[in-house]
């Protein structure tokens, strides 16, 4: 058990190590020199972590944010987060073991269904996996699983989940990328199936269909082509009004710097942050979708690597900022709607709203243009706030307080075995 754990907590936790063992492996199954299989997995190390490091600067930038709305618009209640339940779950509840081995068993799992099926999928996100492997852990303690069958039970939930999501939404990806090289494995695919199902509905349709990646300015306005410059010029004032309503006093927490002007060069850290991940996409895709096709063939044949979310923004980086500032306009209409009918309050998670709305934004895009984008940006906002609240009940009955998780399809599964529990009155 001690290796077991070393394991994960060293290896299968590290994302950059998972995708760089993958490309690995891949190289060497196509019998590539030992020189180009060194190289290959490095370099694909490299451009994971230059997009983690990206990911951290968009995340420092935003927790900022999300203080500063809060203080700014005087919002108290419920802030989901996946983080917290996990840590609680594996203090509070003892389940850190049973969580441990079931991270181990939907990566088995997953491969296992893959290769026996016509899913064809290997879900490369670790840092997701736990998350699945936490909530269905609870899910079956809920229910009154113990032991090995909770652990049994939890894998295999977990694996159709992580061969399951990349598959049903394989068919937008396909059309975002141009191609079939990869797939897209982050555990809010419902939400994301949602949004583009809405804009589908409300959006716009046939040879009427403008994407936001179409849009066409005038020689004046060419410079917003650049995909950077439009984050600044959207991004820049979001701070700095929010930082106006909110005061001087909130940013002394972070700097001695006038709040104006912090708040000023904290969105331009955002931007730089979505240039250093995209940076790292770029890098990790180059090395990584050629290696992959020595699993491809060897071990799972006609696999396919789902990677996280990030891989799909610099298709539509348009669309990434308007996912993000309406599934923002979404939460909020939520925060306040909820409430009425008798559920939590659950406020905005700003990471959830960029790394999930910025999917959102684009498959929405893909499925309903620019006017489907915007609506299913908000209607999806106030659907993964819906989940959360719904969430919020379940958690109480298992011992938690006034907690709840982000991604839909995590919440999805754990309500999935709540609806069966009080079926059988079980739990």
């Amino acid at each position: 058990m001690v290796v077991i754990n070393w394991i994960i907590q060293n290896i299968l936790t590290q994302a950059s190590i998972i995708i760089g063992l993958v490309s690995m492996v891949g190289l060497i199954a196509q019998r590539k020199p030992v020189s180009e299989v060194i190289t290959g997995t490095l370099k694909t190390i490299l451009g994971f972590l230059v997009l983690g490091a990206g990911s951290g600067v968009i995340v420092e930038s935003l927790t900022y944010f999300g203080e500063m709305f809060s203080e700014a618009f005087n919002m108290r209640g419920i802030v989901p987060s996946i983080e917290a339940i996990n840590g609680q779950a594996m203090n509070d509840l003892g389940l850190g073991s049973a969580i441990s081995l079931t991270f181990l068993g939907v990566f088995i799992a997953n491969i296992v269904i893959a290769r026996f099926t016509k899913w064809k999928y290997i879900f490369l996100t670790g840092q997701a996996i736990l998350w699945m492997a936490t909530m269905t852990t609870i899910g079956g303690y809920y229910i009154g699983l113990r032991g090995w069958a909770l652990i049994v039970v939890g894998s295999i939930g977990g694996g159709i989940f992580a061969v399951g999501m990349p598959a049903i939404a394989q068919p937008i990806v396909r059309k975002v990328t141009g191609s079939d090289d990869i797939a897209l494995g982050h555990f809010c695919t419902i939400g994301y199936l949602f949004a583009a199902g809405m804009a589908y509905l409300f959006g716009e349709k046939g040879e009427d269909k403008s994407t936001l990646e179409e849009i066409e300015l005038s020689s004046s306005f060419e410079f917003l082509q650049d995909s950077y410059v439009s984050m600044m010029i959207v991004m820049v004032p979001v701070y700095i009004i929010t930082a106006i309503f909110a005061g001087p006093e909130l940013s002394l927490e972070f700097s001695d710097q006038n709040y104006i002007m912090f708040a000023f060069l904290q969105a331009m850290q955002f931007v730089v942050g979505i240039y250093i991940l995209l940076a790292g996409v770029r890098l990790m895709l180059d090395e990584l979708i050629p290696a992959f096709r020595g699993i491809a063939m060897k071990i799972v044949p006609d696999s396919k690597p789902a990677l996280d979310i990030p891989v799909l923004f610099p298709y539509s980086p348009n669309s990434v900022i308007v996912g993000f500032l309406t599934t923002t306009i979404g939460a909020v209409i939520a925060m306040f709607v909820l409430p009425i009918f008798g559920l939590p309050m659950i406020l905005p998670g700003m990471m959830t709203n960029f790394f999930a709305g910025g999917g959102a934004g684009i498959f929405a895009n893909q499925a309903g243009g620019r006017r489907g984008a915007i609506i299913g940006g908000i209607l999806h906002g106030i659907f993964i706030t819906l989940l959360s609240a719904l969430l919020v009940g379940v958690f109480d009955q298992v011992g938690f307080v006034n907690a709840t998780a982000t991604d839909s399809d995590t919440i999805v599964a754990l309500l999935i075995y709540a609806v069966i529990g009080n079926l059988f009155g079980l739990g």
